[in-house]
């Protein structure tokens, strides 16, 4: 018996549950501007994929997910954004083995910014934010940088993979993909940044900590795979967990949704519930651990509010989606 094919789906009430508070950066549209100038000087788009990245609105989410930076810092944040968002459209196009050269382009220049010779363009890119982020970032902060990008570059490689062969991943082979493909966790360790500070390694590693890094990437990650669901599916696009519970668990669309979902709601009680674990690790280290978890808060909001004001998922009709909560189904591209 075949299945009926919905014609639309009704979005989880993720706004009305995040609890957190939406705060804007004040510098937001001056960085915006030297961002956006910044990024297509060297990334040489056409007209379209020009378009595209203006309708983005990486500065904006910059601003919301780091709203107490100063301008320097908020800008080396919107530059990264901007150029992670590029760089994931990039990977999409490309196979495992360029996925693998792209990623000597990348991760050479963090190792040593200056000695690196940046000749193509996301060496180019990456070298200008990242000289500017290791300026006033402290040393573990760089190296937690780096090595999340690294697993970034490993989950983009198995997902190229899986692209090509046309496998889709079990629920926990992808969920644990899924946390590195996000790039939250390099996101995390410009919180630090942003915020002028560096956790010490004990403190970054505690089980607490970490677990509410998890919590919050979960959130991000599972949020987004709703809102971008409408996009991938037209395109074939399986790295979802919405289409791994489909095909995995026979779900229909709209269950799948749900489950996606309450996933992801859920997530902020485990959050709040590892804030009681949290011990103290003495004085000025607490108060730079509230700072990290306000930022983790930050990410929670800002990304969910950015995500209908972006033209990445809804095009221009974000904001009415955000009301009514309802998402007409795009016909599959040939």
């Amino acid at each position: 018996m075949s299945r009926t094919i919905p014609s639309y789906f009704s979005l989880p009430d993720f706004v009305g549950t995040c609890p957190y508070q939406l705060r804007a950066n004040p510098h937001e549209k001056e960085v915006a501007r030297l961002s956006e100038r910044w990024l297509l000087r060297d990334a040489h788009f056409n007209f379209p994929k020009k378009r595209a990245f203006k309708g983005l609105k990486g500065a904006q989410l910059a601003s919301q997910c780091y709203p107490d930076a100063d301008a320097f810092h908020l800008r080396v944040c919107a530059d990264y954004i901007n150029y992670l968002f590029s760089l994931d459209d990039w990977l999409d196009e490309i196979d495992e083995r360029d996925t693998s050269s792209m990623e000597k382009l990348c991760i050479d220049p963090m190792r040593d910014p200056h000695a690196c010779r940046a000749e193509k363009m996301a060496s180019k890119l990456t070298k200008s934010f990242f000289i500017r982020f290791s300026q006033y970032a402290g040393l573990r902060c760089q190296q937690r940088f780096i090595t999340t990008m690294e697993l970034f570059f490993k989950a983009v490689y198995q997902q190229a993979r899986d692209r090509r062969t046309g496998a889709v991943p079990t629920l926990n082979e992808y969920t644990e993909m899924r946390r590195n493909t996000s790039g939250c966790k390099p996101c995390f360790a410009l919180i630090e940044f942003a915020g002028g500070f560096e956790l010490p390694d004990h403190v970054a590693q505690h089980p607490s900590i970490q677990a509410m890094e998890e919590a919050t990437n979960d959130f991000v990650t599972w949020s987004n795979d709703v809102f971008s669901y409408n996009k991938e599916q037209c395109m074939g696009d399986k790295h979802n967990m919405i289409a791994v519970l489909m095909d995995h668990e026979g779900l229909s669309l709209q269950q799948a949704v749900d489950v996606v979902g309450d996933y992801t709601i859920r997530s902020i009680d485990r959050f709040e519930a590892e804030r009681l674990n949290v011990p103290s690790f003495g004085p000025g280290i607490d108060e730079c651990v509230q700072k990290y978890i306000a930022g983790m808060e930050s990410w929670i909001v800002g990304s969910l509010h950015w995500s209908y004001e972006t033209e990445r998922y809804f095009g221009r009709g974000g904001r009415k989606i955000k009301r009514q909560r309802s998402i007409q189904l795009l016909p599959k591209e040939q």
